[in-house]
């Protein structure tokens, strides 16, 4: 019998973990029992997937930029794809403060929840903080030298160095490109074999996954704070969703207007993308898994999405610029704060500029917060406010970042002629086996 679709074992994997995990929470020993023999299971799966993004990278940006075989397609694809990021982030920026202003959730905090969820997490709120000043301290051209690894092992050695990775790739293929071409041969063969292997070994690792979603919710649901804590946040929380909903709509428009490619093709290639990057909260974890859809199931040619979705995942964060932009004005809000439209501008370029440098773990949008807040003169001491919602609402940004990544790679594909009909392997996991 025909086994069913990957996004819907995913799908079933997830609701059997939010079960699974409130039904835990109603013994004494069921969340001591999810922490001790659940969630392992699923810190092991996205361990294995971060395993393979920094080779995955290596592989397909060096064979990506190599395929080229001409500095001026690179230089022509690049630019496209940057430009195209930054005009996407500022629109989901402007999204998340259209929202928050008309919804004005930070109305509804009062007095005594405040009190209780800056208590509650003052230790965490302390840490983000104090991240954000080391990064706030830096030069203005400290990404720039952040940028050039001085040892590429040290940088292929901590996934959020994933930037100098990136540079080390991209110079890597550039050279490869002015040798002479049958010198060149020998390393674009080892690479392209090298390629093949990390997309088996997603092809397994992805067997897993309704096991490992299962064990990512159940510990999540079972970690969560009190219902008390939620209700207070919950318009802060439908604020934040509406936009990444809207943001969502955007993507969907860009790839018809672009492609004419209808709402289901796209949703339904790159779904289960999706509902990975709402399990691991991370967009370098769901990488392997992004690449393997856009390429078999959108139709876009390896030379593309080997060059524009490493980069996406690095720089390309929507979800986590609207989200910066909902919290910032959540908190003012609730603080009791007017911020004035240069402010809300301000607030604009700040979060797009920090998406750049987020790095593509779970939490990595909160020490950006710190800055976009202290940009605009909102206490830092109100993150704590957002605290108890983060997690599911990173997941929901995240599952933003990569359809946003995969709407601009098909964007860019087509604007150089590299854009096909979808082509599945026959070892694909939607297939018999």
């Amino acid at each position: 019998m025909k086994k069913l679709a990957l996004h819907w074992q995913i799908l079933l994997g997830m609701i059997a973990g939010v079960l699974f995990g409130f039904l835990m929470t109603q013994f004494s020993w069921g969340k001591g029992f999810t922490a001790d023999w659940i969630k392992p299971f699923g810190t092991i799966f996205i361990n294995s997937l971060k395993l393979i993004a920094v080779p995955l990278i290596l592989a397909s940006l060096i064979k990506g930029v190599s395929d080229l075989k001409d500095i001026s397609k690179l230089s022509k694809m690049g630019g496209r794809t940057i430009i195209t990021y930054i005009i996407t982030t500022v629109i989901a920026v402007s999204i998340g403060l259209i929202v928050v202003n008309i919804v004005k959730p930070g109305a509804a905090i009062t007095e005594e929840t405040r009190s209780e969820l800056i208590a509650s997490y003052k230790g965490a709120a302390d840490s983000k903080i104090a991240d954000a000043e080391k990064q706030k301290n830096a030069g203005p051209l400290q990404a720039l030298v952040d940028l050039v690894p001085s040892n590429i092992f040290s940088a292929a050695s901590n996934n959020r160095n994933m930037l100098q990775v990136i540079f080390f790739a991209i110079f890597f293929g550039i050279g490869l490109i002015l040798i002479p071409e049958e010198k060149a041969k020998p390393v674009k063969d080892f690479f392209d074999g090298f390629n093949d292997v990390i997309l088996k070994l997603i092809d397994l690792i992805m067997l897993a996954a309704p096991y490992g979603v299962f064990a990512l919710l159940a510990a999540l649901v079972v970690e969560s704070p009190s219902a008390d804590l939620f209700a207070a946040l919950g318009m802060y929380g439908v604020s934040v969703l509406i936009g990444l909903a809207l943001m969502i709509g955007v993507y969907i428009l860009i790839v018809w207007f672009f492609t004419k490619k209808s709402p289901s093709f796209f949703i339904n290639g790159i779904s289960p993308a999706q509902l990975l990057a709402f399990s691991t909260s991370s967009s370098a974890a769901t990488l392997p898994v992004t690449m393997e859809r856009v390429e078999e199931h959108l139709g876009v040619e390896k030379e593309v999405t080997s060059f524009v979705l490493p980069i996406g995942a690095t720089i390309n964060m929507d979800g986590t610029s609207l989200y910066q932009a909902v919290a910032a004005v959540f908190i003012a809000q609730a603080f009791g704060m007017d911020l004035t439209l240069g402010a809300q501008l301000g607030i604009v370029a700040t979060a797009t500029l920090a998406s750049i440098g987020s790095a593509a773990v779970p939490g990595a949008g909160m020490v950006m917060l710190v800055i976009v807040l202290a940009q605009a003169g909102i206490p830092e001491a109100g993150l704590a406010l957002i605290f108890a919602v983060d997690r599911p609402l990173d997941m929901c940004r995240t599952t933003v970042n990569v359809t946003g990544d995969a709407a601009v790679s098909m964007m860019v594909a087509k604007s150089v002629g590299k854009l096909g009909d979808p082509k599945v392997k026959d070892w694909d996991d939607h297939y018999e086996g």
